[in-house]
């Protein structure tokens, strides 16, 4: 995109998109990721197919849509990204601007993982017959089997299966044996790095001309997926499994927390990847369409997707003359197993192969682009002129994050990287995600206030948001997210792979990458009250007073100016002042 002078909106030096339609594009492309192909069939086929999609659209309405209505309006008001505007917004929580920016730096670590072997199943698609069509291979064991049948044993594991654990992960017998460097997958990672530096290194500039491509071209592979698997036997009981309820699940609580963990893992919910792109927005643009494009674009993606794995489940039955239900499905293995296995069997099975890992590949690069931005954005909010007084341009801040998340990344590329992919996704994804989530909650809805947000919107586009977003904020959201993160702490079980339980050790570290985001909320709690004057009262008072709105009282803003100093070294006025 390119860089419109003429949008400034109150702040010298900020740019904006120069056509709305790129900010939209982009927050569909960071919101429809490889969760949308791989989690939610995943959970909807753990939590009985039709039955999930229930709580997972009434949750899409009354937490999904509104909370990401939330953080877009903050994001384009403050014109910051997470770790400013949560400052600006609410004192004593500034440390959940940070809590988001630090997980969106571990996901992105982890993240382009899937990238990673995205881009190895990409080029060894160039084959035919593909590589994990028989068992006729190297690395395949006297146990594999070219086809499951009901007979097949237990100990049996598919060509499909053997290829990813054997031959691309050559993994090893747990976290305790490290194993060697899979040179083949560094190289891969190391591309899909500079893949991702590429495409956003000139900032919104470069991401807003990429996003035309990746946002749209998986939706033409989508439909061609679905249009070639429809066609295939065993399909309709497979769609059949998909859209026909099984009432029986939703007796159980854990399908509806599913269903609301998607919808925060889906749209980004707590990761700040979209409240910093919202804060490139025009001061003025009406959000709320953005908004309804976003989370609906998201969630038909996700369907479109399941019409696409379950009818590929079907036909998988089929040939293994099994029940759906049956299938073995679990976590990565959907994409990197079951499908594949699928495509062993198609017509034309490279090509097919070739234009699912393709898919993958844009979808990951779109989302890993809003993890990295928020870093970017926020290092630029708070450290903008030393760090390029130091680095000269904005470019090799980008390259320094990029280097660095891509040599923390490195783990997972040695034999015993799918274990620590697990352990990371599970501690980070799940647990810290949830305690973020119910902070940020808390400090927009709850001490920033539900009429302070009106007054914003009002603000930048003229009218206030209707009864439903602020029943929503004001009662809804909050409760449902307390329910969750109760049910989420009571029913948490440590990380598990397959049939592989980590030892405690390794628990204990999946815990210390949790706490590396959330350690962030009560340190910047603390921090706020020690760095303001007055008593405690009075400090506690100015803690939850917001820096860019004025005193009622008396229409003097309140000196907290400091503590925004010891983050960002900001020392301008907010760009804006209201009277409530």
């Amino acid at each position: 995109m390119e860089l419109d002078q003429g949008k400034m909106d109150q702040e010298p030096g900020r740019p904006t998109w120069s056509r709305q339609i790129e900010f939209t594009l982009a927050g569909i492309g960071c919101a429809v990721g490889l969760g949308n192909v791989w989690r939610f069939p995943y959970l909807c086929y753990r939590s009985g197919g039709g039955a999930f999609l229930i709580p997972y659209l009434l949750m899409l309405l009354v937490m999904g849509i509104p909370l990401l209505y939330m953080e877009l309006i903050l994001g384009q008001y403050m014109r910051r990204g997470p770790v400013h505007a949560l400052a600006k917004a609410c004192p004593l929580l500034k440390g959940v601007g940070l809590a988001t920016v630090a997980i969106s730096f571990i996901m992105s670590t982890y993240y382009n993982i899937i990238i990673t072997w995205g881009l190895y199943y990409l080029f060894s698609s160039f084959q035919s017959p593909l590589p994990w069509q028989s068992c006729n291979n190297t690395w395949n064991t006297p146990n594999c089997t070219d086809h499951v049948t009901p007979n097949t044993s237990s100990h049996s594991s598919t060509a499909s299966q053997q290829f990813f654990n054997y031959r691309m992960l050559e993994r090893t017998g747990g976290v305790d044996e490290s194993g060697v460097l899979r040179w083949e997958l560094f190289l891969l990672l190391l591309l899909a790095w500079i893949l991702i530096y590429l495409c956003i290194f000139k900032g919104v500039k470069s991401t807003g001309k990429v996003v035309y491509f990746t946002a749209l071209f998986p939706y033409v592979i989508l439909l061609a997926l679905l249009i070639n698997n429809v066609q295939l036997p065993g399909a309709m009981e497979g769609i059949r499994f998909f859209i026909v309820p099984n009432w029986e699940k939703l007796l159980e609580l854990e399908v509806w927390v599913n269903a609301a963990a998607q919808i925060f893992n889906s749209i980004g919910i707590g990761f700040g990847s979209l409240m910093a792109m919202s804060s490139y927005n025009n001061f003025n643009n009406n959000i709320l369409k953005d908004t309804l494009a976003i989370s609906i674009t998201n969630s038909l993606t996700s369907i479109l997707a399941g019409f696409v794995i379950f009818s590929a489940f079907g036909y998988m039955s089929h040939l293994q003359n099994i029940p759906v239900s049956e299938l073995a499905v679990d976590g990565p293995g959907l994409v990197f197993v079951v499908y594949p296995q699928a495509f062993a069997t198609m017509p034309v099975a490279p090509l097919w192969a070739f234009l699912f890992f393709f898919m993958l590949l844009c979808l990951g690069l779109d989302s890993q682009f809003a993890m990295v931005e928020v870093m970017v954005t926020s290092l630029m909010d708070g450290f903008g002129g030393p760090l390029l007084k130091f680095l000269r341009k904005k470019e090799m801040l980008v390259l320094a994050v990029c280097s660095t998340a891509f040599l923390l990344g490195i783990p997972h590329v040695m034999q015993v990287g799918i274990y620590v992919f697990q352990l990371m996704d599970h501690y980070t994804a799940i647990v810290s995600l949830m305690f973020l989530a119910f902070f940020e909650v808390l400090a927009i809805c709850g001490l920033y206030g539900v009429r302070r947000l009106s007054a914003n919107l009002k603000e930048m586009t003229g009218s206030r948001p209707n009864i439903f977003f602020r029943v929503c904020w004001m009662f809804v959201a909050p409760l449902l997210i307390t329910m969750i993160l109760v049910f989420t702490i009571i029913q948490f079980e440590p990380a598990r792979y397959e049939n592989y339980v980590y030892p405690p050790w390794a628990q204990g570290i999946g815990w210390v990458i949790a706490m590396a985001s959330i350690i962030w909320i009560p340190l910047g709690a603390l921090h706020t009250l020690w760095v303001l004057p007055g008593s405690f009262t009075e400090r506690l008072l100015k803690s939850i007073t917001p820096y860019a709105l004025e005193n009622e009282r008396g229409g003097e803003t309140y000196p907290n100016i400091a503590v925004i100093n010891s983050f960002g070294r900001e020392t301008e006025k907010p760009h804006i002042q209201t009277n409530l």
